[in-house]
């Protein structure tokens, strides 16, 4: 067996990077899925030969929303999947923070989709109740961002 582990190291980080449990990749014949299972990182077997493979591309599975998200039908949610940034910039500070008031059409937060930065802004005048995401957490579409009290 040849295994590519420049590949598996990738992905590897890439799991912490994003803090995803699992991360599973397919080029042609070749099938390689690294999970994390306790903070360890397992590499899967190549998969059979298979006829007519498709492009390669990434799966990830999307990370499960906490339980506590489905209390908040009123929140404000991701009208895209991307990646939520709660500033404008590294070492910039948030848009928001809990407590804070904001105005209807006031940045809250940025969803990155494919290289475009996306501001998604303030429904209503209020103040934050809370903030349901984590900066540069990968984002579901119609998954609750913010509550505004």
């Amino acid at each position: 067996m040849n295994v590519d582990t420049k590949l598996v190291r990738e992905l590897a980080d890439m799991l912490g990077e994003t803090g995803l449990t699992e991360i599973e990749v397919e080029d042609g014949d070749r099938k390689v899925r690294v999970s994390r299972a306790g903070g360890v990182a397992a590499v899967a077997a190549p998969a059979p030969l298979a006829a007519a493979a498709p492009a390669p591309a990434m799966q990830a599975p999307a990370p499960e929303a906490a339980p506590a998200a489905e209390n908040h039908a009123d929140a404000l949610k991701s009208p895209m999947v991307g990646t939520v940034y709660l500033a404008p910039e590294p070492n910039a500070p948030d848009f928001i923070s809990v407590g804070a008031s904001v105005k209807e059409g006031d940045t809250l937060v940025i969803v990155e989709a494919m290289k475009v930065m996306n501001p998604i802004t303030a429904d209503k005048t209020g103040t934050i109740k809370a903030i349901l995401v984590e900066n540069a957490q990968p984002v579901e579409f119609d998954q609750p961002l913010v509550v505004i009290g």
